[in-house]
């Protein structure tokens, strides 16, 4: 037996795995702790749930809607982000709160991902498969800290394994077909109140619904489908009552044809593969000259960071290239590359109807899907001792290198900046000492 061969045995012993994954949890909560808190976008959410704790007021509207060339600021309808922020603080009222129920959404939704991913593509090692999903840049840098994309991946990961399951395995499924179809609606509504990127979803949910009714199982699919959308649109229903539904259909006046993102096909194509490939630049400065000074900081770090690069930009090229094999990886390879191809079209096509520009943080939602895909694609070639030895270091170099930006980030950017603001905004019970929520919102 090879050496990957007994890890891979050893690591799924119960008692082994339970402490791997307990450290790898508290990794991720170490790292969302030490990323940005005081830039905008994340302190303004971060006070939507201090504000409710603070007044005890039902936020009945969640993430504001910015766009340029707009003065008035508009809100996505619905409690949930509200909730998911500031319940927390009830049962611990300290800064950190919001951020543990945010990495235990994302990580068991992570977890759930990597089950569903290395059942569907079994010929990779399960320490492979779970280490990519929960140290992925993406991954750690936007589904660890208090911003509303973050909260989009639980309901994501659970919308696209429901659709998997339907467009792409209805031959061979994991789980029982009401389940599937019930995440289907419990994502999408849980995605409608943290970010307008949830329109991208109803193709994909009329799709799997189609394909169910061809089967001969419409109604009990549907059935299942409104099930769990009731479980979760039931937070949107106080905000229609008391605002009506014009007030809480104000987004949509960031839907207008936009034909100038036309031209950004190959822009989102190579955005979308990113997400399951280790992109670094992002995360590493605003500018070149900025990264380049962060990986020359430190010699100690500029190895791993060199070769994450890397990676990282060979990474969406080479699962561009496979599409094209015809030969099966594992098992729905064809359907898979499909659902690949229409993610990416989708995508694409969405941004010629909004005025948003086509940023890759607008559609992070699909990361589940571009995740599933490039474990096809490894799974052609990382074979033998010689590849699994070359992913392994490239997982124990992304983390290093993700170590290494956490470090800074902690005494730049994080929380622990100024805690004791946050402190006394919780022990006063007034949010205003934090800061005050945009002009013109409704919560």
């Amino acid at each position: 037996m090879t050496f990957f061969a007994r890890l891979d045995g050893y690591l799924v012993r119960r008692p082994v795995a339970i402490a791997l994954l307990s450290l790898l949890f508290l990794y991720r909560l170490a790292f969302g702790l030490c990323s940005e808190f005081w830039f905008i976008d994340e302190k303004q959410i971060y006070l939507i749930g201090l504000k409710f704790f603070t007044t005890g007021r039902w936020p009945y509207f969640g993430p504001d809607l910015v766009l340029k060339g707009h003065e008035r600021i508009y809100q996505i309808p619905g409690a949930l982000q509200g909730l998911l922020v500031g319940l927390p603080f009830h049962v611990l009222p300290i800064p950190e709160a919001p951020f543990v129920l945010l990495n235990l959404l994302s990580f068991g939704a992570l977890v759930l991902l990597a089950w569903y991913g290395w059942r569907r593509v079994p010929a990779l090692p399960r320490w492979l498969v779970f280490g990519l999903a929960l140290t992925l840049p993406w991954t750690l840098h936007y589904s660890t800290r208090v911003v509303n994309p973050s909260y989009v991946l639980a309901g994501s990961v659970l919308f696209f394994v429901g659709a998997a399951e339907a467009l792409v395995f209805p031959d061979s499924p994991l789980l029982p077909e009401p389940l599937a179809d019930a995440l289907m609606g419990m994502g999408l509504l849980w995605v409608l109140q943290l970010h307008m990127s949830w329109t991208l979803l109803l193709p994909f949910a009329a799709a799997a619904l189609v394909l169910r009714a061809r089967r001969g199982d419409g109604l009990r699919a549907l059935g299942a489908f409104a099930t769990g959308a009731a479980a979760t649109g039931s937070l949107l229903v106080p905000t229609l009552v008391v605002y009506g539904l014009p007030s809480a259909a104000n987004t949509g006046i960031a839907v207008r044809f936009n034909p100038i993102n036309a031209r950004d096909l190959l822009s989102v194509i190579a955005k979308v593969l990113s997400f399951a490939s280790y992109e670094m630049p992002r995360f590493m400065g605003p500018d070149n000259r900025q990264r380049l000074a962060w990986a020359l900081s430190d010699l100690r770090v500029t190895p791993f960071a060199g070769l994450t690069l890397a990676v990282g930009l060979l990474q969406p090229i080479v699962m561009l290239l496979l599409w094209l094999r015809r030969a099966e990886s594992a098992p729905g390879w064809r359907r898979m590359k499909w659902l690949m191809m229409a993610t990416l079209l989708l995508t694409w096509g969405a941004f010629l109807f909004t005025v948003r520009e086509p940023w890759a943080l607008t559609f992070y939602l699909v990361f589940p899907v571009a995740f599933l895909y490039s474990l096809y694609c490894y799974a052609f070639f990382l074979k033998g001792e010689r590849w699994l030895a070359f992913a392994a270091v490239v997982l124990v170099a992304g983390l290093v290198a993700n170590t290494a930006l956490a470090a800074r980030n902690y005494r730049e950017r994080s929380l622990y900046r100024d805690r004791g603001l946050v402190v006394r905004a919780i022990a006063e019970r007034d949010h205003t000492v934090l800061g005050t929520r945009r002009p013109g919102t409704f919560y």
